[in-house]
């Protein structure tokens, strides 16, 4: 990449790519997930992720041109647990010409700074076990394997 990338907070001005996005996290899940209804889904209400307080959703952009995008968003933890609360990472998502390049480790880099900004001592996310690309993306970034969730279709 020639030109510098830019991590930035996103605005309303990018809803129709990140509506894209969102696209494109469903088309890229769907080879591990059977159980996801056919046709477009929404997984998230997107301007409510930019207005929520305890919610940081970023994009990453190159030039003019928006590549990226994913979010922190700060949640309660189980009262089991030793932590009060974690940041969950989601829409995680790097336009397929510009995969391969760190572009997601500057997203997972900037999302970690505000979650430590906020006091947040613990990251989480989820990744399908067998999507083995996106796994060791995150484990080279320090992540590692916590929790298994099964299933057994009846």
């Amino acid at each position: 990449m020639s030109q510098a990338l830019a991590i930035r907070t996103a605005t309303l001005a990018d809803l129709e790519v990140l509506l894209q996005f969102e696209q494109g996290v469903v088309a890229a899940e769907r080879p591990f997930n059977p159980t996801l209804k056919p046709g477009e889904l929404s997984y998230y209400d997107i301007p409510a992720l930019m207005q929520d307080p305890l919610t940081h959703l970023v994009v990453a952009e190159l030039g003019s041109e928006v590549i990226a995008s994913g979010f922190a968003r700060i949640e309660r933890a189980k009262a089991y647990l030793n932590l009060m609360h974690y940041a969950y990472l989601g829409f995680m998502y790097v336009k397929p010409p510009y995969r391969g390049r760190g572009v997601n480790s500057r997203i997972l880099d900037e999302l970690k700074r505000w979650a430590v900004n906020q006091g947040i001592t613990e990251l989480r996310l989820e990744v399908y076990a067998n999507n083995d690309v996106a796994r060791k993306a995150y484990e080279k970034f320090g992540f590692q394997p916590h929790n298994l969730e099964m299933r057994l279709g009846l």
